[in-house]
């Protein structure tokens, strides 16, 4: 265990209290917890601008020049926004959208939002109302573009008591381009369609079976393929899943922000009806606003808040157009705490993983998203993001009948049949990854339906394989691991729920499960850690007693509080024997918590200002015209870039994906 790089809750308490009476500081100790006194506070995001930096720009300008090509009265530059409104009755929000050339255009009832399309000169009045919590842009959303072996999914079905585990009753939600219904891949072994339900976002009345542009019936197939006339190489993680098509992308792969609210917010309407327990978003768009503001990320919560694990895609903006690491790009969803942020990796083609490392493509952390306090500063999240990886980089998976990406890009067909219904073709991005871990949960929530989203979080994480040679910017916790990450699962108590104590027994065994997996010939040792907003946690009574971080309603992060760049652990939400990481670490392939240091996770707590001289952020990389952190090194600004939407697969490129 490398302590000289991360320290227990117990020795931090003790040693804090000794500085506290040596040299009469304000640090004190309680039994309860390890207490700093408060130091003046930043300003609340609820004080904060209550708009979009994007919206914000628009009005600026709109106060000078009339801009844009949408115009209302007067010659008014139109916008469409994202309405969320403060908690509150909401038929108070009536006479307020009756003003100003306001007009609704959809409700998003369960996310107390709306969308809305209204005079770029009205909406300080509307901001001002006093009713109004934030507003930002309708943004563009697009997609991010041997797979059951070398995750580990073939072996743990091969385990005794396991061969049943195939995701079957679990209701996974796929928001994406739509799924191509006549696949073979999508019948159960008695030639039922297991898409129980197709809805469409779009506006787009066109044939709800088809899949016009191809990327979602790809994405379903890795998630959820079965073998039905179809050969084992092409399974998928859940292959008898229920899968819920809802289409919020179009024949080109794009889509809008207001589309995919509306389909989060059918899937909390309708999760009984379909027990929808997995919600796959292999999509994205610019992670401009905080995860405290952003309307994905605010529906995400709700979702998770609601027992439904959401798992979305880091993004494919990892290398600049030199080819050089770029960091900071986590697109929106994916920068939200609460939800699962996959990034992906190059197995090489082979089922061994002693080989694999991060695709070069796959976007790295820390989240860049901000909010501007009244004075004007901006203060970015910082988080460390993604969460774990899984194998994204040339998979192959069913193909959608006459879809855009294989007519405009031939050379991806793989496996071709001759028959429409069984094609398959070959992608590469995060958004390939992405499906590899909901697959995983939805095996794991079959196997132990009571494991709230939390739980499923830290156990896919603890039980990862850390990738050596790359940071936890560039990994989170490791690779995905089925096989660890089911035996896991089935040893934890189903009774466990929110009142539970504090330190109880996590696992219906004393007994540990050994954290250790071999697939296709290649050992390897678990993570035995998590990931926590701007830390890492690590010990064995993660799994072997219950940590209230676990509850639904909170984050992981919860447990650890954060003051002048000391993270502390609250033992009120953590007991006392988990380990906490004062630095990033650039892992050696063992432990989450080994390997060299990349960054101190206390300058991830800097807003984003001048930090100091001295400060190396990995190996003197440029990442982008951002925030300086000293000698010269850059954090990439993602407001910096086009608000525009993200690409988060590559299909022009996937042949020469690394």
């Amino acid at each position: 265990m490398n302590t000289n790089k991360r320290f227990s809750l117990e020795v931090l308490f003790t040693s804090l209290t000794l500085l506290a009476l040596v040299f009469g500081s304000t640090l004190y100790s309680s039994p309860a917890r390890a207490q700093i006194k408060p130091q003046p506070p930043r300003p609340s995001p609820l004080q904060a601008d209550n708009l979009s930096p994007d919206l914000r720009e628009k009005v600026d300008l709109a106060k000078g020049v009339k801009v844009g090509d949408s115009k209302g009265k007067e010659g008014e530059e139109v916008v469409r926004v994202i309405l969320q409104l403060k908690d509150g009755p909401r038929a108070q929000a009536g006479d307020l959208l009756n003003s100003d050339g306001i007009q609704v255009k959809d409700h998003l009832n369960n996310l107390n939002a709306k969308v809305i399309e209204l005079p770029v000169n009205a909406v300080e009045k509307l901001a001002a109302s006093g009713q109004v919590k934030y507003l930002s842009l309708d943004r563009s959303v697009e997609m991010l573009g041997h797979v059951e072996r070398a995750s580990g999914a073939e072996l743990m079905r091969q385990q005794t008591g396991n061969s049943s585990l195939t995701g079957t009753g679990i209701g996974i939600a796929v928001m994406d381009s739509g799924v191509f219904r006549d696949h073979k891949s999508f019948l159960d072994a008695n030639d039922v369609n297991r898409i129980v339900v197709s809805r469409d976002f779009t506006n787009n009345s066109s044939n709800l079976d088809r899949d016009y542009y191809g990327h979602g019936t790809h994405v379903a197939g890795l998630l959820a393929g079965g073998t039905k006339n179809i050969s084992t190489s092409y399974r998928g993680i859940a292959p008898n899943a229920k899968i819920i098509n809802l289409r919020v992308l179009d024949s080109q792969g794009r889509g809008a922000v207001s589309r995919l609210l509306l389909a989060l917010d059918w899937v909390l309407a309708n999760r009984a009806t379909y027990n929808i327990r997995v919600v796959n978003m292999s999509l994205g768009t610019m992670a401009v606003d905080s995860y405290r503001n952003d309307p994905l990320c605010q529906a995400v919560r709700h979702l998770v808040n609601a027992g439904i694990v959401v798992v979305a895609a880091a993004g494919n903006n990892g290398k600049n157009s030199a080819g050089e690491k770029a960091y900071g790009h986590i697109h929106s969803p994916g920068n939200e705490p609460s939800a699962i942020t996959v990034g992906a990796t190059n197995t090489a083609g082979t089922d061994p993983r002693g080989d694999d490392t991060i695709a070069s493509y796959s976007s790295r952390g820390p989240t860049r998203s901000y909010w501007t306090d009244p004075t004007g500063i901006k203060h970015y999240d910082n988080l460390i993001k993604p969460d774990l990886v899984a194998p994204g980089n040339q998979l192959v998976a069913a193909q959608a009948e006459d879809n855009e990406i294989i007519e405009d890009h031939p050379q991806l067909d793989a496996a071709s049949t001759n028959d429409e219904e069984k094609d398959m073709m070959r992608l590469s991005g995060t958004s390939m990854a992405t499906p590899v871990v909901a697959g995983t949960v939805a095996l794991m929530l079959q196997a132990n339906p009571n494991l709230t989203p939390n739980m499923v979080k830290a156990i896919l994480m603890y039980t990862s394989q850390p990738i050596a040679g790359f940071n936890m910017f560039e990994q989170g916790a490791g690779q995905v691991n089925v096989e660890g990450a089911i035996r896991l699962a089935k040893l934890v108590r189903r009774d466990l729920n929110n009142n539970t104590l504090l330190g109880a027994s996590m696992l219906t065994t004393t007994t540990p499960p050994t954290p250790q997996t071999t697939i296709a010939g290649h050992t390897f040792p678990w993570a035995q850690g998590v990931i926590a907003g701007y830390t890492y946690a690590m010990g064995t009574e993660l799994i072997t007693k219950y940590q209230r971080i676990y509850n639904t309603g909170i984050l992981l992060s919860d447990g650890v509080m954060l003051s002048d760049g000391i993270l502390l652990g609250d033992v009120t939400m953590m007991s006392s024997g988990i380990l906490l990481g004062d630095t990033i670490l650039t892992s050696n392939g063992i432990l989450l918590g080994d390997g060299s240091p990349f960054l101190s996770c206390g300058i991830l707590l800097g807003d984003g200002v001048l930090l100091g001289d001295g400060i190396l952020l990995g190996d003197g990389i440029l990442l982008g015209d951002g925030i300086l952190l000293g000698d010269g090194i850059l954090l990439g600004d993602v407001i910096s870039q086009s608000h525009g939407a993200m690409v988060f697969g590559e299909p022009g490129n996937c042949a020469d994906c690394e």
